[in-house]
């Protein structure tokens, strides 16, 4: 016991010692050009551990008090590391827009992250440089590239009749003589998007039992990521200290393996036999997003192809990226369209004019038909509605940390390259210098006079009033795909069902899990309208 109480202590002094070293040093460095942003007095250690052990939503609240104390730029010391935090849309522009290039880099992964992401091996915590471009550029131009786009329409309308049976089986369950029973929507939403995610990942439509342990697996890992953050504090003492805890991180990590490379093992022993379109026939061929893993060669790194651990973080990047998120936006849209039924009502009035001017070019009835992609095209209010969703209720209220290559002023203040730099999505959003009453979900702001969208660019490549995809070189490149799925899934919900609030009515309280989510998830009777 005074053994390991020496070890301890010994540990302790050392890590005091260098971080106030630390500190010194950087003060010293810094107050040769630009002093840090401002922001609370940093107590080496206490603070860095009070801060780390918070979530980005604990966080929120305190920052925005930090901002209105000491402006848009301010800085917290997150385990000795400066992570400055900027709310104003403008130095957002200057940095990720004007300035991208310099601020395009990603802080040094955390030991868990390193873990998930294979040492900054997928596309979200790569380095900026050679083997993040190379990445980034197969999924935008092999699987992302438009066309590729419209060959998973397919696999979009197999998902849809799958959604709409889930939903038609639970309107069924309730009797003509019985109380109608609410539907809680989550679930149904987050299995059709895995459903849909899964088979552009994997090539294959997987039986439920496959899809769910997919979902448990991921899930699992990205929900109980805040559980771990404590072992990122001082790695060479957690490891002895948390022992267990680390043990239940691998597992995690382990499991997501145990799901995963089987069908990544599949996958390539099809590649190559050469048997993707001989098993196959060629409308139900569907190119994966392993496919064309399992085909990338690194140039950077001796042109090697990537190992197995590497596609694995790959397909699990792949798969949050475009399920929690869109199902997360799904909900909150569909949630306020229940709140206000006025909403609900005038986009189905647009659906019904588009359906019937196709029905009579096509002279066929449009009662119970699906609204197709071409449809959506001449839906504008459509397009506001989930603009308006994406403003009022970012799945991310965070884009994912930055970091910049070399030390550089904003605002007059130092960013150093050892920092982080974090960009504030729902305060842009919010922010009343650009939106009239922002808290309001109001889908005509987006409308022109005549009723057509207003020219809005979501990438903010000439100016940043919104951001819930991020801006500049790291935006996410899958943002066409999901306003895609948003305004396809949305327009048929509605225009398969009347959604109508319950006794409880909506509440639109929020919580942190690995998306910004309904406190209360919504639950609404549901009434089939063919």
């Amino acid at each position: 016991m005074e053994t390991w109480f020496i070890v301890i202590l010994s540990l302790c002094v050392a890590f005091i010692l260098r971080a106030i070293f630390s500190l010194i040093t950087s003060t010293t460095n810094s107050s040769k050009t630009h002093k840090l942003p401002p922001g609370p007095i940093h107590i080496p250690i206490i603070s860095s551990f009070l801060w780390f052990r918070k979530s980005f939503s604990q966080l929120e609240p305190l920052l925005k008090t930090l901002h209105a104390k000491y402006g848009p730029i301010v800085t917290l010391r997150i385990i000795s590391r400066p992570a400055i935090f900027i709310s104003d849309r403008h130095l957002a522009y200057h940095a990720l827009v004007q300035h991208g290039a310099v601020f395009s880099d990603r802080p040094k992964q955390l030991p868990t992250s390193k873990i998930i992401s294979s040492n900054q091996h997928n596309i979200s915590s790569a380095a900026y440089g050679p083997t993040w471009r190379a990445l980034r550029r197969n999924l935008t131009s092999e699987i992302l590239h438009p066309s590729r786009i419209r060959a998973y329409s397919r696999a979009r309308k197999w998902v849809l009749d799958i959604l709409l049976t889930r939903l038609d089986s639970e309107v069924t369950k309730s009797k003509p003589d019985t109380v109608l029973q609410p539907v809680k929507l989550v679930d149904h939403f987050q299995y059709a998007m895995f459903c849909l995610l899964v088979l552009m990942c994997f090539g294959d439509k997987l039986n439920e039992k496959q899809i769910k342990e997919i979902e448990d697996v991921q899930r699992s890992l990205l929900l109980g990521i805040n559980r771990f953050n404590v072992l990122n504090f001082w790695p060479a003492v957690t490891k002895i200290l948390l022992r267990k805890r680390w043990q239940e991180f691998y597992q995690l990590r382990k499991n997501q393996e145990r799901v995963y490379l089987p069908l990544i093992r599949e996958r390539k022993r099809i590649k190559q036999e050469g048997l993707a379109h001989g098993e196959k026939a060629e409308d139900e061929f569907v190119l994966s997003y392993v496919d064309t893993l399992l085909d990338l060669q690194l140039s950077s790194e001796g042109n090697r192809k990537l190992e197995e651990g590497e596609i694995v973080s790959l397909c699990s990047e792949f798969l949050s990226a475009g399920t929690d998120t869109t199902s997360t936006a799904l909900e909150w849209i569909m949630a306020n369209l229940v709140k206000y039924p006025h909403i609900q009502e005038r986009l189905l009035m647009e659906m019904k004019g588009v359906m019937e001017e196709k029905s009579e070019n096509e002279g066929n009835a449009s009662s119970g038909e699906e609204v197709k992609e071409e449809d959506l095209q001449k839906m504008p209010y459509l397009k506001a509605v989930i603009l308006e969703g994406l403003r009022r209720h970012p799945p991310g209220h965070f884009v994912l940390p930055h970091s910049v290559s070399e030390d550089v002023e904003l605002n007059g203040y130092l960013v150093p390259k050892e920092g982080s730099v974090n960009f504030m999505v729902a305060e842009m959003g919010w922010d009343p210098k650009v939106w009239e009453d922002p808290m309001t979900f109001k889908p005509e702001r987006f409308l022109r006079g005549d009723g057509s969208v207003e020219a809005f660019d979501i990438t903010g490549s000439k100016e940043i009033k919104m951001m819930p995809f991020g801006a500049g070189r790291r935006i996410c490149p899958g943002y066409g795909l999901a306003m895609l799925h948003l305004e396809y899934f949305m327009a048929n919900l509605v225009w398969h069902f009347e959604w109508k609030a319950t006794d409880d009515g909506v509440d639109l309280s929020e919580k942190q899990e690995f998306t910004m989510v309904m406190k209360h998830r919504l639950q609404t009777h549901l009434s089939p309208r063919f």
